[in-house]
């Protein structure tokens, strides 16, 4: 193998650069040129790549985002959108690519290698929904940054004897969510994959009020049935069912941004060697995963149309905590 590609697609996570970085670098080492699709799937179609050099990534580790840019395309979902993209592979002559990503990016890499193009990819998300990793490129940091904001609203919170519900993102997936009600020590937790009504919420928040609490917090997932506004909405007719004065804040894509902390770093860094190593030892089709502290290998067709599911026993600690 002489030439790979390596593209970022889907929303960007904290750690993506740091991931390019070493496929580019390790990628050189091995002895290949490897090129940057710019902009995803949608400038695989356009032809949107460039050969990158061991400088061309230097310095890039400590920001957030990803140098090579994101876009959705919806020519990529058709068959010819990826057959236009194959093209353009073949006629750069690059012979495996790499796709840093979460479920979306994904699925659209079991696509190519469904078509015979090699593909390996490499598990980045922030909503840490990806079968195939414990965690992703970018949820500890975005963990943080919503553990921060939780810190901060407490101490407001308790100065006024306040509610706070906290939005924070994760798409249907509430792992963010929960880890962060946890680590922050909320009063009560929204998640999609179990719904729970306002009368239900508002009869804890009371349970708090009752028992002498000065505050209560609520993480609610971005995906839950009822979000914070939806939820808030209720409880501006039913004030009386709660004790506390409430608000609303929506984390929202600050926990895109930003710069990414170590973990993130480390762990983009061997999840794009390990791409790299994967290309080596002649595996395609196959995400890059992390699994029990090791680099490891699933194949992309064990990944698509699944999302990961919430520990149980981690959600009845939830509950356990904030009484």
């Amino acid at each position: 193998m002489k030439r790979i590609a390596v593209l970022t697609s889907g929303g960007d996570a904290p750690g993506m650069n740091g991931a390019i970085r070493a496929v580019v670098r390790t990628g050189i080492g091995h002895g290949w040129e490897v090129f940057g699709v710019r902009h995803g799937y949608a400038g695989l179609i356009s032809g949107e790549m460039a050969a990158l050099s061991a400088r061309d990534v230097g310095g890039i580790l400590q920001r957030g985002g990803t140098i090579l840019g994101s876009a959705r395309s919806a020519e990529f979902e058709t068959v010819a959108g990826r057959e236009k993209a194959i093209r353009n592979l073949n006629v750069c002559e690059i012979e495996a690519l790499v796709v840093i990503g979460g479920n979306g990016s994904q699925t659209g890499a079991h696509c190519l290698f469904e078509m015979g193009f090699p593909v390996v990819g490499v598990a980045s998300t922030i909503d840490n929904d990806l079968v195939g990793s414990d965690v992703s490129i970018g949820v500890d940091t975005a963990l943080n940054i919503a553990l921060e904001a939780i810190d901060r609203l407490k101490t407001t919170a308790s100065s006024h004897q306040r509610a706070f519900l906290v939005e924070v993102m994760g798409r249907r997936c509430g792992y963010l969510a929960l880890m962060a009600a946890i680590a922050g020590g909320a009063e009560a937790v929204l998640l999609p994959e179990i719904e729970k009504e306002p009368e239900t919420l508002a009869a804890e928040l009371h349970a708090s009020y009752l028992r002498g609490k000065p505050h209560a917090i609520v993480v609610v997932a971005e995906g839950a049935k009822y979000n914070a506004e939806g939820m808030a909405a209720y409880f501006r007719t039913h004030k009386d069912q709660l004790g506390f004065d409430l608000r609303v804040t929506t984390i929202g894509h600050v926990q895109r941004g930003g710069t990414p902390g170590a973990f993130d770093r480390i762990l983009a860094t061997r999840l794009g060697t390990g791409a790299t190593d994967a290309l080596a030892r002649g595996k395609r089709g196959v995400l890059v995963g992390f699994i029990k502290g090791e680099i490891t290998t699933t194949p992309l067709a064990e990944i698509v149309g699944k999302q990961k599911v919430l520990d149980p026993c981690l959600v009845e600690l939830a509950g356990v905590l904030a009484t």
